[in-house]
Order: C-alpha cells, then sequence, then structure tokens
C-alpha cells in the first residue's frame, strides 16, 4: 500500500484571492515582512493494488484533483 499526498496550488500568474486574504491578515497581524502568500490545498490518500503508485497518482489528477488550465500540483508518495 502507497501513502500518498497530492499538493495542488495555482500556477504563478493566476490571482490567489486567498492568498492576498492572508497575507493582509498576517501583515495586520505584526508580520510586514510577508509577501507573496499562496494558498493551495493536501489531499491524502491510500492507494492499494497500484503497481505504478506515481502514475495512478498522476492520472487522478489529470482527470480530477487538479485544474490543470489554473492549477499544478505535485505528487509524493511514501
Amino acid at each position: 500500500m502507497a501513502k500518498v499526498k497530492v499538493h495542488v496550488f495555482l500556477k504563478p500568474g493566476v490571482l490567489d484571492v486567498q492568498g492576498k486574504a492572508v497575507e493582509g491578515a498576517l501583515q495586520g497581524l505584526g508580520w510586514p515582512g510577508v509577501a507573496n502568500a499562496r494558498v493551495g490545498k493536501l489531499i491524502e490518500f491510500d492507494l492499494d493494488g497500484a503497481e505504478d503508485p506515481q502514475g495512478e497518482a498522476k492520472k487522478m489528477c489529470e482527470q480530477l484533483l487538479a485544474n490543470t488550465v489554473i492549477e499544478s500540483y505535485r505528487i509524493e508518495i511514501a
């Protein structure tokens, strides 16, 4: 069984409204050095019965987990 982590984040150049809100809030709370905050998502799951967990996770990202027009992803297999 493979432990899979998929990190999904907006591509550079795509406006990240949540990231801007987090950045503004952190600056307002006294961390003026915070810049370029980006918010993404982490999807974790167990994958059983796959000979190529990396390849299967990539297929999942391309079909469902990431909107590849505006998002990138990174897969970790443990």
